[in-house]
């Protein structure tokens, strides 16, 4: 399967009947109930059986709790993430079936969940190329039964978990964002429930609203059509751009983060963000400036670690003429731009015992003075803070003050590594996907399954900052309009650690090495899975780990030529029995010239 060009599946509404699920034996043999300790377990996650009436009771409170909007959203987030995970779970299940097989675990399991009966209509869809359209018709719905049971019918959908567990599972399978929407519903009076999917930007204004319900409560307040919650919040809401500078995520790390930035934005308390190098610590403290009521003031940023140590003083409080050698001029610090707004100290671990000194004043009595001046100025500072080393391991080894420690963590933040907000990864590689193709002028279309169960696997210790590097190198590397293989991302050593499972020859796991998503794709292999391919087809017989799409294959051909030949093109060309601008311009949509000319 890896990074296999995705034939376009489709079927049309006559075709309906033809269109056949494969058995259930597979996901069945996932499902375990053990007395001995009261779980009941698919594949590697703890599942629970829930009344239905139970489950309606609980639905029914949460709306007229807190209102039809805040209920949806719950209700759509907790299935995006189970289908999230049910994707997951499918490539491991059916690692060597067709990606119609695979995909269909998803509505499989929306059956073996007791969701309901799920039936397509069309599918299609291309991993590479980023293109996703299904439309599927759900009958005997959990979700609408119950609401119908307290609620009259209305003009509505009420699918929400539904809907959030086929845009969480199609998201995750195809490596970027898709969005479902349903178009027909049973609690709309309509026979049965119909819904379409498609990538976000396809869906155009119409699917912003429903867009909005995969936001936290907070950040939907003002999106297009929502309404108020019942419950008002005395917090204002934050008015967070649509930007790549704002932070991105739907784990639940991302949502805890979140909820204590909120929390803390009305306020005037510092704040000390903890976590490794990279985790995004300046974009969390970015976004709590701009819920901040001094949003509309300077936010300085400072990396304390990038500034030698005898002139982080005269950096943060300014500095007058003469103070020291090259001060040729009075120069006010970062304290002082930052008057009336923000200043974020990265790295302030690093700062030395005379700035620390100084800093703790400045904490103390919103004064600050310029290095070698005796007049002391006032300030109106929010000092937000951040590190990726233990303070107080710092403080015992006396090389951090303890009193600046106990100042600086008023309100502290521990923002997780991206290996424990896995979910957090699609977005952000779409964004990233987004970015780069706009500061690099690509028009890079997706990543192969291939390079989607490499980043998934990969462990990150660089955490965001390393997976938007390797973006940006992968954007780079592939040819324009094509997608982006995993060999085009982790070319600089990387190492797997992350235990990957697979599904043996007696359907037994087994354990896998993740770098050999990388290995098959490698210069030297590529010859020799084409070779296998090629036949295998000729014979007859089939092998999914030696299988390869035509273009590949062309590519492949391509590129033996072009060897062959000692880069001739004409030559080439003739070994290949075509004319010379034929083959240039083969070569030249491959990116293949290019290659060769680096």
């Amino acid at each position: 399967m890896g990074g296999d060009k995705v034939p376009v599946l489709s079927r049309d509404r006559a075709e309906i009947d033809e269109l056949r699920f494969p058995e259930l034996t597979d996901l069945l043999g996932q499902l375990r109930f053990s007395t001995a300790d009261g779980r009941i377990m698919l594949g590697e996650q703890r599942m629970m059986l829930l009344h239905a009436a139970a489950f309606g009771t609980l639905r029914r409170e949460i709306i007229e709790l807190f209102g039809e909007d805040v209920a949806r959203g719950l209700f759509t987030r907790m299935g995006y993430q189970a289908g999230m995970l049910d994707a997951r779970m499918a490539r491991a299940i059916r690692s060597s079936a067709t990606l119609e097989e695979m995909f269909a675990v998803g509505p499989q399991m929306h059956c073996l969940e007791g969701i309901g009966l799920s039936q397509p209509v069309r599918l299609e869809f291309d991993i590479e190329k980023g293109t996703h359209y299904g439309e599927f018709i759900w009958t005997h719905p959990l979700e609408d039964e119950e609401h119908l049971r307290f609620f009259p019918i209305g003009d509505q959908p009420s699918c929400w978990m539904q809907i959030g567990y086929a845009s969480g599972y199609s998201s995750e399978f195809m490596g970027k964002p898709i969005l479902y929407r349903e178009v027909e519903c049973m609690a709309m009076s309509q026979p049965a429930c119909r819904i379409i999917g498609k990538p976000v930007e396809e869906w155009g204004e119409e699917g912003a609203r429903d867009m909005a319900f995969l936001m936290p409560t907070e950040q939907r307040r003002h999106a297009p059509g929502m309404t108020e919650p019942a419950v008002v919040s005395v917090a204002p809401p934050e008015q967070e751009p649509a930007d790549d500078d704002s932070p991105v995520g739907l784990s639940p790390g991302f949502q805890s983060v979140m909820h204590m930035v909120r929390k803390a934005a009305p306020t005037n308390a510092t704040v000390l963000f903890l976590g490794e190098s990279g985790v995004g610590k300046e974009v969390f403290a970015q976004a709590l400036h701009r819920m901040s009521s001094r949003s509309d003031k300077p936010f300085v940023a400072v990396n304390c670690a990038a500034i030698p140590e005898q002139l982080i003083e005269s950096e943060l409080f300014g500095c007058v003429r003469g103070a020291y050698t090259g001060a040729t001029q009075n120069r006010a610090g970062r304290f002082e731009r930052a008057d009336g707004g923000t200043l974020f100290l990265d790295e302030i671990g690093t700062l030395s015992p005379g700035a620390q000194g100084n800093l703790l004043r400045a904490l103390q009595e919103g004064e600050i003075e310029r290095l070698g001046d005796t007049q002391s100025r006032s300030v109106d500072v929010r000092l937000i803070a951040a590190t990726n080393v233990d303070l107080r391991e710092e403080v015992l080894a006396g090389r951090f003050r303890e009193d600046l420690f106990f100042r600086l963590n008023v309100f502290p933040i521990r923002v997780p590594p991206l290996r424990e907000r896995r979910d957090d990864v699609p977005l952000l590689v779409a964004r990233f996907l987004r970015k780069f193709n706009r500061v690099h002028n690509r028009h890079l279309t997706g990543f192969t399954q291939r390079a989607i169960d490499a980043i998934m696997a990969y462990d990150w210790p660089g955490n965001v900052r390393e997976l938007e590097n390797v973006i940006e190198r992968g954007v780079i590397l592939a040819s324009d309009n094509s997608a982006i293989d995993a060999a085009q991302l982790f070319t600089s050593g990387e190492k797997f650690d992350t235990p990957q499972y697979a599904i043996g020859p007696a359907g037994q796991f087994e354990p896998r090495d993740p770098s050999q998503l990388l290995e098959d794709q490698l210069p030297d292999h590529e010859g020799e899975r084409a070779f296998r391919c090629i036949n295998n087809l000729l014979r007859g017989t089939h092998d999914s780990k030696d299988r390869i799409s035509f273009d590949e294959i062309e590519t492949v051909l391509l590129k033996k030529a072009l060897d062959c030949a000692d880069g001739n093109v004409a030559a080439a060309a003739r070994l290949l029995g075509m004319t010379r601008p034929q083959m240039v311009y083969r070569l030249k949509s491959r990116g293949i010239l290019e290659q060769r000319n680096r």
